[in-house]
């Protein structure tokens, strides 16, 4: 995975790192209980729930992932812009992984298609 992680607050970072290699229990311990995450028009509530979900998606296919950009959109709030490509239908794609952070913990995570 490409690195422009200098501005990303250690939480973001952590989980990224621990989602790309799919470690779902490290990636967990990164959320608050409530944690709310939205990928492509499902929602998963709870950690527990948004547990299944990281260690179960996508894992029917192989890819990479590189991370192409990165920014801050507020103190709490804050974008990644990963590239995937693998077996996957359509073969690649590009998606924002939008963070709002609550105590240092990931109370929100919204994944969709990149928008420039």
């Amino acid at each position: 995975m490409t690195q422009h992680t200098d501005l990303l607050p250690a939480t973001v970072r952590e989980f990224f790192a621990a989602h790309v290699v799919r470690d779902a229990d490290t990636a967990s311990s990164l959320l608050t209980e409530d944690v709310v995450v939205v990928d492509q028009d499902e929602t998963f509530r709870g950690r527990e729930e948004v547990h299944a979900f990281l260690r179960d998606a996508g894992s029917e296919f192989e890819y990479t992932t590189e991370q192409i950009g990165a920014r801050r959109v507020d103190d709490a709030h804050w974008v990644v812009t990963v590239r995937l490509e693998g077996t996957f239908p359509g073969g690649v794609a590009e998606l924002d992984y939008r963070f709002a952070l609550r105590d240092d913990l990931v109370a929100e995570l919204v994944i969709a298609n990149h928008t420039a």
